[in-house]
């Protein structure tokens, strides 16, 4: 009698004979010797149970394979039928257009042994032909071993039935089978197996290829989103779902359970919403409210801020405003549309204004910490919708709207935009013509009309489908506008087209709107020969090797893309190539904050050569936005093949922040490096990519505002101190420019009705994954600020850098955001007292004199794990605040502060400040550019 398997997989397979193979191979070639397939082919009507058949004449012992007689309609009833038949001790599945990890069994029957466990689940991969990504891979960081799903309730976030390994044994104790006559049988199997098991084990190993084809000429079930019957079943799976939670008495797990309906199941439908018809929209809300009205408030308070109020607006049959929201939570990398104009109530912004009849719905609703109403308006992506659209003759004439959420687009701002075609699949590639943009009943109206053969000249068959976007300027700023249409409104329009392959590669573009929301076009056919041509190129890229080859195109052109955009290629370029070119005497590269804004030290030192006599050629490289940077100097996008050029080219180099890491300084360029912090640390090792530390190891001058500020002795000379204090803070001890100053002040709405000015400038936070936060919540106590000192004090807030603050509406004039004001140096002169914690601009606002208020709410706890002040210098020039009485009370004493923290903030001055005497600039310009010294 031959030994029982390990494992046995079962392979699912409906009329899809030309992948069946590989799955199977994946199946045998794993390295754990005993496996089994089991193949039940769910009555194909392809060769499917012929290949079925040849693989198991060809494995016998291994492979058995089974054909139902009549077409079951889903999963469920295959796998069950696979599962009588298995014999190993423990059961996989898989389907066939998937593979399994070639160790995939050998490690989970590795942990089921080692934990005893009845169930195991390990990482799935989701495969695209140009990139993949780990399904929920937060819930695969490590190994662990759980009890039970109470030990880990997010489990239930990953519901996939393949990536797991059951003991078969408790598959039969528990009586676990699939449903049978639904879809998304999955959800129902995993929920009962997660409750039945009495051990739980996640390995972090992949397992899985979840291989998605999205060219394919068959969707899978689970991408089958405009099948309102498809959403229907998995309706009724969550239905039952919640039956066998109520019989295991899971509360807590039933909680997840529904937050993980909003969070994803109801979002994947809500995403793709805007391109369906407009009855089916209602038919889809009519099938989803009954389930979330018996859902508890408290499930749309625990779920994610966006789709939750998706779901309630779908509760409250808001279904333009529940489409908004998705928009709001866009896929992956996608950038939120705010495609709806929210409404302000008493200090609070709210999604909308309706539905706020209770206060469970307010704290769903309320949007204020997204701070769409302070954000700059450069960083919004709206939402806009064509309203017209139509041919006249050989010309397309389109018309439309654009939301103004809260009137941030001001009535005084000069207008202008242009429609941009953007090739959906490679960014960047985009054409473009004029609209005329006007406004109209509280939106903004546009309108365009062009000749689409002559504007659009696509590549042909590489670039098949082209996104719809308006670019707008509103006083200067840029706005992308996402344009959308009603329902499928424009799709039975189509315009003609000349692709530069010709027009066998089509010769039309048709309308529709992407899943992701936008208008688009897409290359059809129309006349001979891509009538003929077109159809049999998209015939021959479904089959098996029409897949694999447009894969390895697809890959192919994108890594061909990456490798000469990228940065590692433009530095390779630079260093063997580049700094061959003649450097261009009197040119000098400026860069502050890494192209982020025109500030710092490079600002001051630019304007000093400005004054001067001395001859020069300024370039300032930019990172995103070009506002703000001098007219009168060449501008180059940071990390663009110009910038890398120019910086090849250039006599001087002067930064704050270090250049690109991996660029090797020619002997003929000087490198002026001001850094902006005080003690840079020795150059012990390589920069970490954002020219950090070791920037400092290419620098041939560094500028020093004190003895802190010169770096220990490293390995090498390292740059030459320039003790003559920092440019930035010549203005500070001079007074600045009045003029400058007096702009500001108007600009910000500064009055002299108030007394003190208070500069509120805290240090850069970090999320959880280390990255800095977005978005600043801000700890200072702003409605008590407002309510017990707002009479006599104005707070102004600088958020860190990379940054933006979020401050409730209502506080105009009180607490004003200065996001979009560059240089820091300004906002200290009108200030009368700073407030931070351990943010290095206290050493620069010390030179002023003036009170400073050091603000630590989390100050005892860093106290008593470091059993110091944590980042605070000594002496400390000003009082310390842990909380939010003793802050308040301090700033109501500011005159006292003043005079009580004298002494300490003359010593403190004279340890960092002591080379500070207003010339730094000057003497910067004088060594360099005027004298011709190196």
């Amino acid at each position: 009698m031959p030994p029982e398997p390990d494992v046995t997989v079962v392979v699912i397979v409906y009329n899809d004979a030309s992948r069946l193979a590989r799955a199977v191979r994946s199946a045998l070639g794993q390295s754990l010797p005993g496996v089994e397939v089991v193949i039940v082919d769910d009555a194909s009507t392809d060769a499917t149970a012929a290949v079925a058949a040849r693989l198991a004449a060809r494995n016998p012992g291994r492979v058995r394979a089974f054909t139902l007689p009549v077409n079951s309609g889903g999963c469920g009833r295959p796998r069950n039928i696979g599962l009588r038949h298995a014999k190993g001790r423990y059961v996989m599945f898989l389907d066939s257009d998937d593979t399994l990890d070639p160790h995939a069994c050998r490690n989970m029957v590795a942990a089921a042994d080692d934990s005893g466990a009845d169930l195991v689940s390990g990482r799935c991969v989701r495969v695209l032909p140009d990139r993949e990504h780990s399904w929920y891979a937060r819930l695969y960081r490590e190994s662990a071993v759980y009890d039970g799903i109470l030990d880990n309730p997010d489990l239930l976030y990953d519901t996939l039935a393949t990536n797991k390994c059951y003991r078969r044994e408790f598959l039969d104790r528990a009586g676990l089978r699939f449903a049978d006559r639904l879809h998304y049988e999955d959800l129902l199997f995993s929920a009962e197996a997660y409750l039945a098991a009495n051990r739980i084990a996640v390995i972090p190993h992949r397992v899985y290829n979840w291989l998605v084809d999205p060219r394919g000429g068959t969707l899978s079930i689970s991408n089958r989103r405009a099948e309102l019957s498809g959403f229907a079943d998995r309706l009724e799976i969550h239905r039952r779902i919640d039956a066998a939670l109520r019989a295991h008495g899971a509360d807590e797990i039933a909680l997840v359970k529904d937050v993980k309906f909003i969070n994803h199941d109801l979002l994947l439908y809500l995403r793709e919403l805007r391109s369906r018809d407009p009855w089916h929209r209602e038919a889809f809300a009519g099938l989803a409210r009954p389930y979330l009205e018996r859902l508890d408030d408290a499930v749309f308070e625990k779920a994610e801020k966006m789709p939750a109020i998706a779901a309630l607006m779908v509760r409250e049959r808001d279904i333009e405003a529940a489409m908004a929201a998705a928009d709001q939570a866009p896929r992956g990398g996608g950038r939120p549309v705010l495609s709806i104009a929210p409404a302000e109530r008493d200090g609070r912004i709210y999604w909308t204004g309706d539905h706020l009849g209770t206060a469970s719905a307010r704290r769903v609703l309320d949007i204020t910490g997204l701070g769409v109403h302070s954000a700059p308006l450069s960083e919004l992506v709206l939402g806009g919708r064509v309203t017209a659209m139509r041919r006249d003759g050989k010309a397309l004439r389109m018309s439309g709207t654009v939301v103004n959420p809260l009137g941030r687009i001001p009535e005084d701002a000069e207008l202008g935009g242009r429609l941009e075609i953007r090739d959906r699949r490679r960014p960047g590639r985009a054409f473009d013509v004029p609209a005329t943009v006007r406004r109209e009943n509280g939106r903004i109206a546009w309108e365009t009309v062009f000749f689409p053969s002559h504007a659009i000249r696509p590549i042909g068959l590489v670039d098949q489908t082209w996104g719809l976007w308006l670019r707008l300027t509103a006083g200067g700023t840029p706005v992308e506008v996402r344009l959308t249409s009603e329902g499928t409104a424009h799709c039975d329009l189509a315009v003609p087209v000349r692709p530069r392959l010709g027009r066998a590669a089509g010769d039309r573009l048709e309308a529709y709107v992407a899943p992701t929301g936008e208008l688009a076009l897409r290359m059809a056919a129309g006349r001979w020969p891509a009538r003929v041509t077109l159809p049999a190129l998209r015939r021959v890229a479904r089959t098996g090797a029409g897949r694999r080859w447009w894969r390895r195109f697809v890959l192919a052109e994108r890594r061909l893309r990456e490798r000469f955009g990228s940065r590692r290629t433009k530095i390779a370029v630079f260093n063997r190539v580049l700094v061959r070119l003649p450097v261009s005497k009197g040119t000098v590269v400026f860069e502050s904050r890494h192209g982020a804004r025109y500030c710092g030290d490079p600002k001051y030192v630019f304007r000093a050569l400005r004054d001067s006599a001395a001859p020069y050629r300024a370039i300032w490289s930019y990172r995103d936005d070009r506002r703000g940077f001098p007219d009168d100097a060449l501008l180059v996008k940071r990390g663009s093949w110009a910038y890398y050029r120019a910086l090849a080219r250039a006599e001087f180099w002067v930064d704050d922040q270090g250049l690109p890491a991996g660029l090797v300084k020619r002997p003929q360029t000087t490198y002026v490096q001001i850094p902006r912090g005080p003690a840079p640390p020795p150059p012990d090792g390589p920069s970490d990519g954002q020219g950090r530390p070791a920037a400092h190891d290419r620098a041939d001058h560094l500028v020093v505002r004190s003895e802190h500020d010169v770096p220990a002795p490293g390995a090498g000379a390292g740059p030459e101190p320039l003790r003559v204090g920092c440019p930035r803070n010549d203005p500070l001890i001079t007074g600045g420019d009045p003029h400058e100053l007096a702009a500001l002040r108007r600009r910000l709405g500064l009055s002299g009705d108030r007394r003190y000015a208070v500069l509120y400038a805290p240090a850069l936070r970090t999320g959880a994954d280390d990255r800095p936060a977005r978005s600043l919540e801000l700890a200072f106590p702003l409605e008590r600020f407002v309510r017990e000192l707002g009479g006599t004090h104005v707070l102004l807030v600088r958020p860190p850098r990379a940054g933006s603050a979020v401050i409730p509406p209502g506080m105009d004039g009180t607490v004003i955001d200065t996001t979009a004001v560059h240089d820091a140096t300004l906002l200290m002169l009108l200030s009368d007292a700073l407030v931070t914690d351990e943010a290095p601009i206290m050493f620069d606002y010390a030179l002023l004199d003036r009170p400073m208020v050091f603000y630590t709410p989390d100050g005892a706890r860093r106290r008593s794990a470091a059993g110091d002040r944590g980042g605070l210098p000594a002496p400390v020039p000003g009082p310390v605040a842990e909380d939010e009485d003793g802050l308040l009370a301090v700033l109501g004493d500011l005159d006292g502060v003043r005079s009580g923290h004298a002494a300490a903030r003359r010593r403190f001055t004279e340890l960092h400040g002591e080379y500070d005497t207003g010339t730094a600039a000057k003497a910067v310009v004088e060594r360099f550019f005027v004298g011709g010294g190196r």
